[in-house]
């Protein structure tokens, strides 16, 4: 009765149109009969809970039993932060002011709560750095973020449009050391660290692209897996378009054997932060290094699963199951 239940449900929820669309698209790329791949995403939902666009970016079509039980699929994924991440904490990392009191020993920079009587306090702040990033405590992908320039003439306006905006938040803006800062000049580019239990199970090196003073995926950016062991580039890059990337596209330095400085002081940066709020067991931390260290930017309660495992960065159709299941024994023998 239960998998009756189980298979009534994500039947029910799925939106048919889209699904029907995606079968085509796939049908397109790879001649396969429409009817099998039909039937072949229905199994793959309820055997291996994997949504139909699970089925597309991850070309599960292609992969045998043995593969595809090693994916982090979307219900997988919804599964583990459900079992290690309590909800109730996430708005200290929903909300970017709540989240840099939390972690401002971590951050490596300086910020500000702007309000409407601490001008003075602005000023001094905004003069001082000369250069800031405006960020709405709310959001993501870096939208609403602006990096402006300070001078003695526009502070008060800049002062003015920050309520009006409701960015309320101001952050001295980030350095990078010289190996990551050469990839792509013109934005921070971030370690997006894992953790598990306390340990680091998955690492992607994020690239802005074109103009963009943003990383993100969603933003034109690139991505590369990083071997959490060695700290080094194993795979090519690739943007969100599937489009792959052996160099990068402005810098032409190439992606793969790309060494990760300081690596180990990364990882070991990761698993101290993931201690601080251990009701939140699951994170994506966005990591940096400057010239002192690492540093948080931000990070995700709830990690997106859609950078991870992607076609192009898979030995053997193997996904990451595996070694977060090898996080999740490391916990039951802590305990």
């Amino acid at each position: 009765m239960d998998k009756i239940k189980y298979l009534f449900k994500r039947i029910t929820s799925m939106s048919f149109k889209n699904m029907f669309k995606t079968i085509d698209e796939i049908h397109e790329k790879t001649n396969l009969n429409r009817v099998r791949l039909f039937f072949d995403m229905i199994y793959c939902g309820l055997r291996y809970q994997a949504g139909y666009m699970d089925y597309k970016l991850y070309e599960m079509y292609d992969l045998n039993a043995s593969q595809r039980k090693t994916i982090v699929t979307r219900g997988i994924n919804n599964a583990i932060v459900k079992k290690y991440n309590n909800l109730e904490y996430s708005k200290i990392f929903n909300d970017k002011l709540l989240f840099n009191e939390k972690y401002s020993k971590y951050l490596g920079r300086d910020w500000l709560k702007v309000t409407e009587d601490n001008y003075r306090e602005f000023e001094s702040f905004a003069l001082k750095n000369k250069e800031i990033v405006i960020k709405p405590p709310i959001g993501s992908c870096g939208k609403g973020v602006e990096i402006v320039k300070v001078t003695k003439e526009n502070v008060q306006k800049i002062y003015k449009n920050i309520l009006e905006t409701k960015r309320y938040l101001v952050e001295e803006k980030a350095t990078q050391i010289e190996e990551l800062k050469k990839i792509h000049p013109t934005s921070i580019n971030t370690m997006r660290v894992v953790t598990l239990n306390g340990y680091v199970v998955a690492a992607y090196l994020r690239m802005g692209n074109k103009n963009n003073f943003v990383d993100n995926f969603n933003s034109e950016g690139l991505v590369a897996p990083i071997n959490i062991e060695t700290g080094v580039l194993d795979y090519v890059a690739i943007d969100k378009k599937m489009n792959i990337y052996k160099e990068h596209p402005i810098s032409k330095i190439t992606i793969k054997g790309f060494q990760i400085p300081n690596w180990d002081k990364v990882k070991k940066f990761s698993e101290e932060v993931a201690k601080e709020v251990p009701e939140l067991g699951y994170v994506g931390w966005d990591v940096s290094q400057n010239e002192k260290g690492p540093y948080l930017i931000e990070a995700n309660e709830f990690p997106g699963h859609d950078i991870y495992q992607l076609p192009p960065h898979r030995t053997n159709g193997i996904g990451l199951l595996p070694t977060f299941k090898e996080a999740m024994k490391k916990r039951k023998r802590r305990k």
